[in-house]
């Protein structure tokens, strides 16, 4: 359900929004910016409360929001006449608004619920053999792969033979049953495995000083102390907390914002984490900017349903080739690789840039669509044409700038065909560079859970969200300053740059954990098996 809201989102703004990018982005801004600033306090919540509480709550808000925001859509998709005549337009612009809040809950949501199972539950299941955890990882995300393949082709073809009204019934349907199957699963995982449920506050400050302990002995005496010795005390004074006054109240969430921050900083894996953060400044994924892009360039929901599919393919052979890998030449020298591999595909994409087709048109200013917008008063775009299923149906008449082709048959009325070299290329390269992506992304997140310790597993892994969120905020960002489809050539451009900053800072993670055996692949490291190692050590191969 959650792959099918993913997917549909961002057709259902495009489509009412006239086929532009610009509400679209705007979506993008306010869940990235909610998840940057509020990433660390839902850690923090997942580590103070009890495993199934936390998997139960954030399940039922996230599935009862997509409900709920498939219900308006529909509503806005049956009156959306009624809704342009009424207050000249605000109660439908109050309507996008109401949408894209409901969507940023469900969002929410959907990220406590990834940090509770996939950062901890996870962990917690596989308990010290490193190398089932590895296969889980690779489990759980070939899992989410499949559901790429077949959620966005089920609701793509719904949409495209249908209409986007019956998608968005369609769609809440499916969250509601996936919402009762995914709690039964998630209470029968929870009693076939009893450490699940020992999670308690007592338990957790005496964990604490026993991994601090650890910690010091074993590790840099500066990593990971200062927050440690912060959540001690106030698990040890708990009547002088209550005995603070409301200003303190009020600083709690902002002194945990600042301690989340301080303890992913001193995280020996800070750079890892920092490498796959940039991966997430691009416009090279099938996130709603580029599937809008896609639909701009005359792209139906059901083709680009089959590419997303097709990405998915791509994904679980990333899987594949981190399970191989790792077994090979380990877990450090598994993101190299990946990374490699990554930006060899995404030359793909740089090189679309200049193939006939491409709407790259650098005498066009990049800010006239939004400045048009903002400062010459031109009215907000609702409904592109009054029929437009049909518009989504086809797809084709949708030309690179927006327009629609004429209704009649008259060759001489009718514009020539774009080529489609250009947007063949950049799909291409996108949906190859799954392999190292997915791969490098299982091998940071391995890298995470090996090196952070229980009890700050949820805040560190809110701050990793956060810090991802914080680059994809700044590339939804610059969609925003320039959402018109002649400038996407240069935010492609400035996307692979990023990437290939980010396996830099990898590199330098690597070359500092592995030193002078940084390129002498062998098979692995004595923490691959099962051992006696606490998860909170450093990870080394």
């Amino acid at each position: 359900g959650d792959r099918m809201w993913h997917f549909a989102v961002s057709v259902f703004l495009v489509e009412l929004y006239g086929n532009s990018l610009l509400l679209t982005a705007v979506y993008g801004l306010v869940v990235a910016g909610s998840v940057l600033l509020l990433g660390a306090l839902i850690g923090d919540w997942v580590d103070k409360n009890s495993r199934l509480k936390v998997a139960q709550t954030s399940l039922i808000v996230q599935n009862s929001s997509v409900i709920l925001c498939g219900i308006i859509l529909m509503i806005i998709f049956l009156f959306k006449t009624q809704l342009l005549t009424l207050y000249h337009g605000w109660l439908l612009t109050l309507c996008y608004i109401l949408v894209i809040t409901i969507a940023n809950i469900a969002n929410l949501a959907s990220t406590a619920t990834a940090i509770t199972i996939q950062r901890d539950w996870i962990v917690v299941v596989a308990g010290e053999d490193r190398s089932k955890l590895a296969d889980m990882n690779a489990t759980i995300r070939r899992i989410d792969q499949l559901t790429n393949i077949l959620a966005p082709m089920a609701v793509g073809q719904i949409m495209t033979f249908g209409s986007p009204m019956i998608g968005c019934g369609f769609i809440s349907g499916w969250n509601l049953m996936s919402m009762c199957v995914e709690y039964l699963l998630l209470w029968k995982v929870y009693q076939k495995t009893p450490t699940l449920a020992r999670k308690s506050a007592k338990v957790e400050a005496s964990e604490l000083k026993q991994l601090n302990v650890k910690k010091e002995s074993d590790m840099k005496p500066a990593e990971g102390v200062q927050l440690i010795i912060e959540k001690d005390v106030t698990g040890l004074e708990p009547q002088q907390e209550k005995e603070v006054g409301c200003a303190a109240r009020i600083a709690e969430p902002f002194i945990t914002f600042r301690d989340g921050w301080v303890a992913y900083y001193n995280q020996p894996v800070f750079l890892a984490g920092m490498g796959l953060a940039f991966l997430y400044m691009t416009v090279l994924g099938f996130d709603c900017i580029t599937t809008g892009y896609a639909y701009t360039q005359g792209l139906s929901g059901s083709v680009l349903s089959l590419l997303m599919g097709a990405s998915a393919v791509t994904g679980i052979m990333g899987t594949v080739a981190f399970t191989w890998l790792r077994r090979k030449c380990g877990l450090i020298r598994t993101g190299l690789i990946s990374g490699v591999a990554q930006l060899a595909c995404l030359v793909l994409c740089a090189v679309s840039v200049f193939m006939p087709g491409s709407p790259m048109d650098l005498t066009v200013s990049p800010f006239a669509d939004i400045s048009a917008r903002l400062f010459e008063n031109e009215p907000l775009p609702t409904i592109a044409s009054p029929e437009p299923e049909m518009i989504f149906a086809t797809g084709m008449p949708i030309l690179s700038n927006g327009s629609i082709a004429p209704a009649n048959g008259d060759p001489e009325m009718s514009p020539e065909p774009v080529p489609l070299i250009s947007v063949s290329l950049l799909f291409a390269g996108v949906i190859a560079a799954r392999v190292g992506l997915w791969s490098f992304d299982l091998t940071v997140t391995q890298l995470l859970q090996e090196n952070v310790i229980e009890s700050e597993r949820g805040i560190i892994n809110g701050v990793q969200n956060s810090m991802n969120y914080l680059l994809d905020l700044l590339h939804f960002i610059m969609v925003i300053l320039a959402p018109n489809p002649e400038a996407f050539g240069l935010l492609v451009l400035i996307s692979v740059s990023f990437v290939a900053m980010g396996h830099i800072m990898y590199f330098r993670f690597a070359q500092k954990s592995l030193g002078k055996h940084l390129f002498v692949c062998h098979t692995p490291d004595p923490k691959a098996a099962p051992d006696s190692s606490p998860p909170g050590n450093t990870s080394t191969v």
